[in-house]
């Protein structure tokens, strides 16, 4: 479905998003199920978890986890962001893997365990956000206990335990803000939904943000389990829709002012990220993943990377997504994602020569983030080292 179709209407004001049901196999068209104003509520900063401590039991002393941990020098204390998964060695009988998230994660003590001189036991201070898609609590009869964490391991796992003390605990569930549709002009199956008894348990649409031109910039899941609806205070045959329950997937607060740079259409001028901090950054590189993009297996000639704002990871692949590819555009999401750039595709790849300019910035702003299981590097001699050993030509200036 092309959403420059239902974007226009004759009415002051623009429709700025509309509401899909979309067909996640791709094997039916999209269902149109209204398009509105704007949306009130949608921007929202999720509350920090509530803090929890976890005994990781039995961790191999071999592991990346524990080498930088124990081993490490200095070790490793803030582990940040990362996941905990449970597999099943038999999951035919005991269900598919289950994961938690674990959020900024730091290590409060470590000790060898007991009878065990091989192994290490690991106390973190963690916030622990649980999958619940997978359902049932019940841990499996022989559980293989998995962790990761990015800031040792970005491509695997960075250790494991035997067993994990504290985690299943009753967590009380945050509820998630309303969120309100704007001046909705409602398709047919969002009439029928609207005139069923609540809870209506319409399920899943998808929210497609528009820019200026009714160009799709972006996606959001919204729930409609539980729907009202009033006249509009934007007037005529509008409809407000409040959903009180639309689920955990929403932008930050600070990708609002990135939306609004982009609500005039992709960016024509380098560097208009710059100004944003880390959550602004990280927004600006989401909305890039829609294009636009260049002819497949474009290689030779030079680019020119600018620096001068390269003070994070996330500046790092703004700035090199668009040396190559212009603003607007990316060249990877992560560091694996720019391997995968390199190796072919819909962008440029080698042989090409980078300049990069004032490559200073990024040496010194990115010289504490350093990537353990890649000998030690820092990101950014990762990224140069990454880019080099793939045939490109990188010039630092």
């Amino acid at each position: 479905m092309r959403s420059e179709e239902h974007a226009g209407w004759e009415r002051d004001f623009p429709v700025r998003y509309l509401l899909v049901r979309e067909d996640i196999h791709e094997e039916e068209e999209d269902v149109p199920w209204g398009r509105c104003a704007d949306v009130e509520g949608l921007f929202t900063d999720p509350p920090p978890l509530p803090r929890e401590v976890l005994t990781l039991r039995g961790c191999p002393s071999e592991s990346l986890l524990v080498r930088a941990v124990a081993d490490g020098v200095p070790p490793v204390r803030l582990l940040g962001d990362g996941t905990l998964s449970i597999e099943p060695s038999d999951p035919s009988n005991d269900g598919p893997h289950r994961f938690w998230e674990l959020e900024d994660t730091v290590v409060l003590a470590q000790w060898p365990t007991p009878g065990d001189p091989r192994r290490v036991d690991i106390v973190v201070g963690t916030g622990i956000r649980e999958d619940h898609f997978w359902g049932t609590k019940r841990l499996p009869s022989t559980p293989l206990f998995d962790l990761w964490f990015p800031s040792i391991r970005g491509d695997g796992p960075s250790g494991g335990c035997r067993s994990v003390d504290g985690l299943f605990t009753p967590r009380p569930q945050r509820p998630t803000p309303s969120v309100h549709l704007i001046g909705c002009e409602p398709a047919a199956p969002l009439l029928d939904l609207l005139r069923r008894p609540a809870p209506q348990e319409g399920g899943p649409i998808t929210l497609r943000c528009l820019d200026h031109h009714g160009r799709t910039m972006t996606r959001y899941r919204l729930d409609l389990d539980t729907v009202e609806a009033r006249p509009s205070v934007l007037g005529g045959a509008l409809i407000d829709v409040t959903v009180t329950d639309p689920g955990d997937d929403r932008p930050t607060r600070a990708a609002r002012a990135v939306w609004e740079v982009w609500s005039e259409g992709v960016p024509t001028r380098p560097n208009q990220w710059a100004r944003f901090d880390a959550g602004g950054r990280t927004a600006w590189l989401a909305l890039t993943r829609t294009g636009p993009y260049v002819a497949e297996g474009l290689s030779g000639g030079t680019y020119h990377l600018d620096g001068q704002h390269v003070t994070d990871r996330t500046g790092l692949l703004l700035a090199l997504g668009e040396a190559l590819l212009g603003p607007g555009a990316h060249y990877g999401t992560c560091l694996d994602s720019v391997q995968d750039s390199l190796c072919g595709g819909l962008s440029v790849v080698p042989p090409f020569t980078l300049v990069w300019h004032q490559a200073g910035t990024a040496r010194r702003a990115l010289a504490e983030d350093v990537l353990h299981h890649l000998g030690g590097r820092s990101y950014f001699e990762e990224s140069v080292h990454l880019l080099r050993e793939r045939g490109v030509t990188v010039v630092l200036e």
